[in-house]
């Protein structure tokens, strides 16, 4: 009865401040509630330092209770009360980088460390996100060795069982039960050097022991109901201050650790961010999992039609480097890319006076680049009239120009306002807003701060029309779930010279990234199947095989790049123009939907592709088959079973048809040749 009347007084809290349409916030004596009409997270006060006392999903009618009266931060082995808490909420409004949200901003102090926690809650979202700010001093050392399960006793020394953390804690949960399914989920970049970029790790939570990832999915075997960790960083493997350990779980009991920083790192006078967390909570099946963390995502960054959809082209992939661009040079690769129906020409590294370790004509650096002040200056030889005629050319051929950039990297971006600067010049002179983001290294929480320093002038001083395609391709840079709000993710190099592209090898890894990062935030690139192929021999899977529209159409789930010289093209591939231009009608409108994996792991022998859920009743299935003997195929989806739908065809070379969805959301594809692709508008009817 006690726990139903808590239920029931939770449910029946009016909210005192609003932003959007449900957002609400409430402090009241010892109690502190956050939510809107989708979750709601309820806090003991404790001084400030919050301590969860329950979170509901409110789509499915679950509260669950805290088992816990341990504050949700932890930092220091001392007082765990707070001092001097306090309390308030602000509405944030839209940009065109962010929607509107609530934040409700806590404060307080423990010892000598002052502490400030920000809630942002977005409308109709079913997650909350923190992020941590510190000052002052701290009274102990972050982190500590992480104990190895094979040194620890067993069942029978009970004292064992009660291992304490002695890692700070960015946030938990801490719900009982013995039946915690679990999965966690590791991401890599550093794509030059990888090629598997996701490692799912599915587990009943046990006795206390240590995961790494940024995704921590925690169901309920009881009910099926369940909640999400995200935490808003780098990948495991290159983030700042790391000690190897991303969450601990034991049963019901799951911490986020790893701040990001260090104690050296925090300031008397300046507030120094700490990754944040993302709590979000979700009903039975993966589907409502995986919809309410895209729900989250897709709050992170605004996208616009006009801004953020693109089609790409970039020299750099047929290897010429900076020996080729010049103003001649840049004229008649616009005038072909239009001919392929291409919106983005980006130059990249060469089209400036300064020469990177990149050139092949002149080996330079990446330190030091403000010696030279013209670094950043169009290179006179190359471009005698600036960059004007490229830019003009551009916007007679619907052609928008883009640029490479590399911050200046020495003492932790010190220079970081002569780049911004750089960057807004460039944009006012000229109007370019698109910047390839390249040679980043961040070995330092200063060399973070002055990178988003750097980011953050942009986008105030251009009033947010700057956008950033970030490469992940090397070094310490901030991977899938750090820094989304400036722009999307250039993904990885691939060359034919090296015998490194497959087109199934692409289609992977976004297939497999697409599960936990959208899709229409990663730069996908497509090649010159007819260079090179040599360095293939008779290899199945060679580029040389497939047609240049399925090449394109790999890509499509995300932002598609022609990574090609438009110049080295036979004139037959010029006919996937026609299906460019269709593929622009319905670009944006995929994107918006949640793009999902369907079918098997891309194999280059598998029937695979993408659902984009437009809402319950409508999206878009991408189905391709790869090189295998069956002609028709069962495709797993996301469909619920039992569903009469319609498909119509938009592009590729599928059939109209209206079907019953199968066990497993199965939905029977047909595609009479091998390596072929369809794009069907679904509605369940």
């Amino acid at each position: 009865m006690r726990i139903l009347l808590i239920l029931l007084a939770v449910c029946c809290i009016q909210p005192s401040v609003s932003a959007g349409n449900s957002c609400y916030s409430k402090w009241t004596g010892d109690t502190l509630i956050i939510g809107n009409n989708r979750i709601e997270r309820k806090f003991i006060w404790n001084g400030g330092n919050l301590i969860t006392y329950s979170l509901s999903d409110k789509c499915n009618g679950k509260t669950v209770l805290s088992a816990s009266a341990t504050p949700d931060f932890f930092i220091s082995k001392g007082d765990k009360t707070g001092l001097g808490g306090d309390c308030r909420v602000e509405d944030i409004a839209a940009t065109d980088i962010h929607p509107a949200y609530q934040q409700t901003i806590v404060t307080f102090s423990v010892g000598t460390l002052d502490v400030k926690r920000v809630y942002r809650v977005y409308d109709d979202c079913p997650a909350i996100a923190c992020d941590t700010y510190l000052r002052g001093t701290a009274n102990s050392v972050f982190g500590g060795r992480e104990t190895d399960m094979a040194d620890r006793k067993n069942i029978e020394f009970a004292e064992d069982m009660k291992s304490k953390s002695v890692t700070a804690i960015l946030d938990q949960l801490h719900f009982k039960g013995q039946h915690w399914h679990v999965k966690t989920v590791e991401f890599w970049d550093v794509t030059d050097w990888n090629n598997n970029l996701v490692t799912e790790r599915n587990i009943i939570a046990y006795r206390k022991n240590n995961y790494r990832g940024n995704l921590f999915f925690a169901r309920n075997g009881e009910d099926n109901c369940g909640f999400f960790f995200l935490k808003e960083a780098p990948c495991s493997g290159v983030q700042l201050a790391y000690n190897g350990v991303d969450f601990m779980a034991e049963f019901g009991k799951v911490m986020v650790t790893g701040l990001g920083i260090t104690e050296k790192d925090i300031q008397q006078d300046r507030w120094i961010q700490t990754y944040s967390c993302v709590t979000g909570v979700y009903g039975e099946g993966e589907l409502q999992a995986l919809t309410a963390l895209r729900n989250y995502q897709k709050n992170i960054r605004r996208h616009f039609r006009s801004r953020d959809e693109m089609i790409m082209m970039n020299t750099w992939g047929d290897r010429s480097q900076d020996t080729k661009v010049n103003e001649s040079f840049c004229l008649q690769e616009l005038e072909r890319a239009a001919k392929l129906g291409i919106t983005h020409f980006q130059i990249d590294d060469g089209w400036q006076v300064g020469k990177s370790p990149n050139s092949a004509v002149a080996k330079g650096s990446f330190r030091n680049i403000w010696d030279n002040e013209d670094y950043w200056t169009p290179d006179p030889v190359k471009y005698p009239h600036g960059l004007t005629p490229i830019v003009e050319k551009g916007k007679e051929l619907g052609i928008e120009i883009g640029l490479w950039f590399n911050p200046s990297v020495q003492n932790d971006f010190a220079d970081w306002e002569k780049d911004a600067e750089t960057l807004i010049g460039l944009y006012r002179k000229y109007g370019i807003r698109v910047f390839k983001i390249d040679g980043l290294t961040i070995p330092t929480k200063r060399a973070e701060v002055n990178l988003r320093n750097l980011f953050d002038k942009v986008l105030a001083e251009t009033g947010d029309k700057v956008m950033f395609n970030l490469d992940a391709t090397a070094s310490r840079r901030a991977g899938y779930h750090f820094f989304g709000e400036y722009g999307n993710i250039f993904l990885e190099n691939r060359y034919t010279d090296w015998g490194n592209y497959y087109p199934y090898w692409t289609l992977r890894n976004l297939w497999m990234l697409a599960k936990y990062v959208p899709a229409e935030k990663l730069q996908i690139e497509f090649l010159n199947k007819w260079r090179n192929t040599e360095k293939y021999g008779n290899e199945p899977f060679a580029p040389k095989h497939y047609s240049f529209e399925y090449l394109f159409a790999t890509a499509m789930a995300g932002q598609p790049l022609a990574w090609m010289e438009a110049s080295n093209l036979p004139d037959e591939a010029f006919s996937v123009k026609a299906l460019i231009d269709r593929y622009k009608e319905v670009q944006y409108d995929f994107h918006q939907g949640v793009i999902l994996p369907i079918g098997e792991e891309p194999s280059g022998r598998s029937w695979t592709g993408f659902q984009s859920i437009s809402d319950d009743k409508s999206g878009y299935l991408l189905v391709y088959r790869e090189n295998n003997g069956q002609n028709k195929s069962w495709i797993e989806t996301w469909l619920p079973a039992g569903a009469k739908i319609k498909c119509m065809p938009v592009l590729g070379n599928g059939k109209a048809m209206t079907t019953v969805v199968g066990r497993l959301g199965t939905v029977e594809i047909s595609l009479p040749a091998i390596n072929d692709f369809v794009m069907y508008k679904y509605e369940i009817k």
